[in-house]
């Protein structure tokens, strides 16, 4: 595909930011004190908004006298808040629009636009919709025979697309159909979650900072660095577009419920919101289950050093067990989550934390030992779980992702085929040092690694007062000690400085998880610029803090952040919605229509999962493999289907794709003469290492590799032999693509197929 520019139309594009002053935020959030924040949870000793601070901040001698301005501030935060999302909803409209012209595409063109698995997703709305009835459109996901050949698969529990039947049902019932077509509906809710992303982060902010200005810094950050916190505007339909938005409401819900103070029925309506946006997540991507075990892990490091009660980290743990049983149950029994690593983990630690009753007893030292063994025995335990819940099950459709991670980390041979696919994409890499630097073009990279910074030494601080107190001695002992304590670290700002680090190892890691690091990155950064503790920090430092120098540098620093990201970045942000393309792929265009008009609707076709995608959603037809690839049998289909990409005999490949029941094998020139990977990385390298034969071009081969004794099929079947000719007739053919006929067996002197050639 290629996107080439247009001429301008007369009218532009214009974004209409808000430019209002932000009032003063509810309170200050000190964290300095002489108790941990969380001692009284029970909500005894008085009720708290859920947005701003507690009853003891700074600013609550002025706004009680004048209520009003409490309901004005809340008032203009939210205003603020639905402005920001809004415009961010409508910025990745426009940059899809300006991209591609997709308002003037033709159906084909816009189908075609929803590359690799974003085609097989938006295929199953399509299919829903085309369905005679929604009962009936339920019944043919569930028996489905058109995904896989040869195979009837339930859908709803292989895959997580149950958003695409909600719309689908959704669009149905709305009496919008006469004037928005399906493809915008499914588009525009998807740029709406956008909005829904910007309003999580911007009330965490608030709730961390007491502020709504921090929530405004958030948002603007966001929209500015979208390069690096979303990919919505060409990914439509991928999984995370989905799910992201409703776990950034997830730690606005932990967020708020780890405030102190809250009333008992506020806490109930915070387990329930964290119950449903944990239900949303892990129902929209098929990798909830790792994210949540990263989540996990954070509940249990805030555990052990008393961040959190007892009652917290129970309800917690049993939050996210509820979410993914939940999926479970929709799932149809989704083998895959009774047998993640996450679950295990949740009840390993859950059973160990029950029987070791004096784990949080005894001095530095025993405490400390005592942590160890601990987290060695809730490991040991859970990975026992695990290895056990899979053997019963005999799970294995998630191995591929064991093994991707053992071979990043060299921890494991790295000549798998299914690893080598995810370890050669750069979206799998490290993360570049680029981002970074964009990061820091904004400025928020320096405020958030100088907040990162202060907050992580006061929760080391805090972290080692809790674990060295006695809880088992006498009261004046537990008195003493309680008196010894200069830092009190509230837990939603642990949970979310634990949040920001574990996410932020996992995106340096692996550069497609930045999506879930890069924006919560920016509530953590407006935290620490509107927040008091690093102003409370710097001033004592100058010895020149007083309440109204605090106010007024935690107001004038953020405005003036605005002011810069605006006269910097507002020119270019014109310029980029200024900026207009078009769609341009004349070859797929033509292999579509060729496909709809040219062949059988029950033909089943061979050939890249990306590809196959596309004829899935464009004409229909049955594939052999596609880009989903949490199966087992798939993926072993799916690398036997790829041999028309290695050193094969025609022999070979025809009884593979016999086997597969293929009547048709689309090859890409692009595959079979690929240079946008290095050597190694290419997919004919990684089957060459796969099959054990020595790679193409010039560089060293392990020594165990061997001369294959066949050309590379798709560029000698183009040589049209009698061996190639026999088994294969070429129906189709342009610069891109060519697509064979494969032959069944039957008699030489058989009536040849009547189909049209298109060779050019």
């Amino acid at each position: 595909m290629e996107l080439r520019k247009r001429a301008k139309p007369s009218k532009i594009h214009n974004l209409g930011l808000s430019q209002d002053t932000a009032a003063e935020g509810r309170c200050s959030n000190l964290m300095w004190g002489t108790e941990r924040s969380n001692a009284t949870h029970g909500g005894d000793t008085g009720a708290v908004s859920t947005l701003g601070g507690s009853s003891t901040c700074s600013g609550s001698d002025i706004l009680p006298r004048w209520p009003w301005r409490q309901y004005v501030s809340m008032a203009a935060g939210l205003l603020l808040a639905g402005l920001l999302a809004l415009t961010q909803a409508w910025c990745v409209n426009a940059i899809h629009e300006n991209l591609l012209w997709f308002s003037q595409l033709t159906e084909v063109e816009r189908e075609i636009s929803f590359r690799t698995e974003c085609g097989l997703y938006y295929s199953y709305f399509k299919q829903m919709l085309q369905a005679p009835s929604i009962q009936q459109g339920l019944s043919d996901l569930i028996h489905d025979n058109l995904t896989e050949s040869k195979r009837t698969i339930n859908l709803l529990q292989r895959m997580n697309i149950y958003q695409e039947v909600f719309l689908s049902v959704l669009y149905r019932l709305l009496p919008i159909q006469s004037y928005l077509e399906p493809v915008y509906f499914y588009i525009y809710t998807v740029f709406s979650l956008q909005a829904v992303y910007v309003i999580a982060l911007y009330l965490t902010a608030w709730l961390l900072s007491g502020s709504w200005l921090a929530g405004t810094l958030t948002g603007v950050w966001y929209i500015l660095n979208r390069v690096d916190t979303t990919r919505v505007e060409f990914t439509i339909s991928l999984r995370e577009n989905w799910s992201l938005p409703f776990l950034a409401l997830q730690v606005t819900a932990i967020t708020c419920y780890l405030r102190p103070q809250l009333t008992a029925l506020q806490q109930k309506v915070m387990v329930w919101l964290m119950y449903v946006t944990t239900f949303c997540f892990c129902l929209t991507w098929q990798f909830n289950q790792f994210i949540l075990l990263v989540q996990a892990l954070i509940i249990y490091t805030l555990d052990c050093v008393d961040f959190l009660t007892t009652a917290q980290v129970t309800t917690l743990y049993l939050v996210q067990v509820s979410g993914l049983l939940s999926v479970w149950l929709l799932q149809f029994c989704n083998s895959m989550i009774l047998g993640s690593l996450v679950l295990s983990f949740i009840v390993a630690a859950l059973f160990i934390r029950h029987w070791q009753s004096g784990l949080k007893t005894g001095s530095l030292l025993v405490r400390l030992g005592k942590l160890l063994l601990h987290s060695a025995a809730v490991l040991l335990l859970a990975f026992t779980i695990n290895y056990l819940a899979k053997k019963a099950l005999q799970l294995r459709s998630d191995e591929h992702i064991f093994k991707f991670i053992k071979s990043k980390f060299a921890l494991g041979p790295t000549r798998d085929f299914d690893a080598s696919l995810y370890l050669c994409e750069e979206a799998f890499g490290p993360l570049p040092l680029d981002t970074l630097e964009r990061l820091a073009g904004t400025l928020l990279l320096y405020p958030y690694i100088l907040t990162l910074l202060m907050l992580s030494g006061m929760l080391a601080v805090a972290a080692l007062q809790n674990i060295s107190k006695p809880k088992g001695g006498s009261a004046e002992e537990r008195k003493g000690a309680g008196e010894a304590r200069v830092v009190a670290f509230r837990p939603d700002v642990a949970y979310n400085l634990l949040h920001t680090l574990f996410y932020g190892l996992l995106a340096f890691s692996t550069m497609r998880m930045k999506y879930i690091w890069t924006g919560h990155m920016c509530a953590v950064a407006a935290y620490g610029v509107c927040g008091t503790e690093l102003w409370t920090l710097l001033l004592n430092t100058l010895r020149c803090n007083t309440k109204v120098l605090l106010r007024l540098v935690r107001y004038a620093v953020p405005l003036a952040v605005i002011g810069c990201l605006y006269y910097k970045f507002w020119p270019k942000l014109m310029e980029e919605l200024s900026e207009l393309r078009e769609f341009y792929d004349p070859d797929t265009v033509e292999l579509m229509t060729w496909i709809s008009t040219k062949t059988p609707k029950q033909a089943v076709f061979a050939g890249s999962m990306q590809l196959l995608a596309g004829i899935k959603l464009c004409t229909g037809r049955v594939l052999t493999n596609h880009p989903h690839y949490e199966d087992k049998d798939l993926r072993e289909r799916t690398r036997q289907v790829y041999q028309v990409y290695a050193r094969r005999s025609p022999e070979e490949v025809y009884s593979i794709l016999r086997a597969a029941g293929a009547d048709y094998m689309v090859l890409e020139n692009s595959i079979c003469y690929e240079r946008r990977h290095r050597r190694g990385c290419r997919l004919r390298d990684l089957l060459d290492l796969a099959n054990g034969h020595i790679m193409d071009g010039p560089g060293e081969n392990d020594p165990d590799l061997v001369p294959a004794s066949h050309p590379r099929f798709c560029e000698a079947i183009k040589t049209d032999t009698a061996a190639y000719t026999s088994l294969f007739t070429r129906t189709f053919q342009n610069k891109t693509f060519h697509v064979y006929r494969v032959k069944k067996k039957r008699k030489k002197s058989a009536k040849s197929s009547s189909e049209p050639s298109a060779a050019r």
